[in-house]
C-alpha cells in the first residue's frame, strides 16, 4: 500500500482478464463467468472491481443487427441488473463495458456501480474499426464521477491513445481512471523484451503524466478472426506498474493495494515542477476541450 501515516482511502483494485465470447448464446455464460470472477476477488479482500469492454457479449459482431441482438438498455439489461446486485449484496464497487440500446442507437459502454446503485454512466467516445459501424460516438463527454471512495474516471480501449481523455479527466481531479478494454493484436511487433505492448506503456504514460492510478483490464482470447492481447494491469500515480502485468494468454485477475486518494498528493519530482501547474492553459486553444469541464480542487 501506498506509504502514508494515515489511509484515508484505501483501496484493493482487482482487475479481471477473461474470455468472453461473441454470440447472443455465450451472453449468460460471459456473465455469469464475469460474476465469478468478481466473487474471487471479492474473497481475497477487493472493493474495487474492473472489467473488461463489453465483458457480457464478446466483441466480434458480423454485422450491426448482430451488435442489436447483444446489446442491452441501461436501465433494464440483465447485465447491468446482475453487475448492480453484486457490488449492493458485497459493497464493493464495480466497472463492467457492455453493449448499450438507447432507443435505436448502440453504444459502447461502461457502467461503475457501487453499494447504493450506479455512480457513472460512460460511452466510448472513439471508436475502433468496424466498431464505427455498429455504434455511435459517445456524446457524454469525459466525466469524473465523485465517489465514497475516490474521484473516478471511465474510458474505454482506443480512448487511450488521445492524450486528451485523461488529461481531461486529471484536470477534473480525478484519483484513477479505470480502462476497459478489448485491446487486439494489430501487425508486429506486439510485445517488447519484457512480454509489454504497447497500449500497456500507453496507460504507464498516462498515469505519469497525469499523476493518477490507472487500472486497465483487457480480454484475452480468440474470436472469429480477432484475438486479443491480454496485458492487463494496474499503474501507479507515477506510472510504473504496481500490479502484476499479466500474460498474453491466461484468465487472471490482478491486484493492487493503494490509498485513492494519495494520487491529490502524488509525489513531484522536484521542488519547482508541478504538473498542474505547469500547464501552460493560455496557451492552449479553447478547442482542446479544457475550458467545458470545471477543475475540481485537489
Amino acid at each position: 500500500m501506498t506509504s502514508h501515516c494515515k489511509s484515508i482511502s484505501p483501496v484493493r483494485i482487482a482487475v479481471i482478464q477473461f474470455d468472453p465470447q461473441v454470440g447472443v448464446e455465450h451472453c449468460g455464460d460471459n456473465l455469469q463467468c464475469s460474476l465469478a470472477l468478481a466473487r474471487q476477488a471479492i474473497s481475497t479482500g477487493a472493493n474495487l472491481i474492473v472489467l473488461p469492454e463489453l465483458s457480457n457479449t464478446g466483441y466480434t459482431f458480423h454485422s450491426r443487427a448482430e451488435a442489436y441482438e447483444h446489446a442491452e438498455t441501461l436501465s433494464e439489461g440483465r447485465s447491468v441488473r446482475a453487475w448492480a446486485e453484486l457490488a449492493r449484496e458485497h459493497g464493493i464497487y464495480l466497472a463492467a463495458g457492455f453493449a448499450e440500446r438507447d432507443g435505436l442507437k448502440l453504444y459502447d459502454s461502461a457502467v461503475l456501480f457501487g453499494p447504493e446503485g450506479m455512480l457513472g454512466h460512460y460511452r466510448k467516445a472513439h471508436l475502433w474499426n468496424q466498431e464505427k459501424l455498429w455504434f455511435t460516438p459517445g456524446d457524454l463527454g469525459f466525466p469524473v464521477f465523485e465517489t465514497p471512495i475516490g474521484r473516478i474516471g471511465l474510458l474505454i480501449c482506443w480512448d487511450i491513445w488521445f492524450p486528451e481523455a485523461p488529461r481531461l479527466m486529471a484536470a477534473q481531479g480525478a484519483d484513477i481512471i479505470l480502462t476497459l478494454n478489448n485491446w487486439v493484436w494489430t501487425p508486429p511487433p506486439l510485445f517488447d523484451a519484457a512480454g509489454r505492448c504497447m497500449a500497456s506503456y500507453l496507460t504507464m504514460t498516462a498515469a505519469h503524466v497525469n499523476n493518477l492510478y490507472i487500472a486497465a483490464a483487457n480480454r484475452i482470447g480468440s474470436e472469429r478472426d480477432g484475438r486479443f492481447l491480454g496485458c492487463s494491469l494496474i499503474a501507479g500515480t507515477n506510472g510504473w506498474p504496481i500490479s502484476e502485468v499479466a500474460g498474453a494468454e491466461e484468465e487472471c485477475i490482478v491486484y493492487a493495494d493503494v490509498d485513492l486518494t494519495a494520487a491529490r498528493s502524488a509525489p513531484i519530482w522536484n521542488n519547482l515542477n508541478d504538473l498542474q501547474r505547469d500547464r501552460r492553459t493560455d496557451l492552449y486553444d479553447a478547442a482542446l476541450g479544457y475550458r467545458l469541464h470545471a477543475p475540481l480542487p485537489r
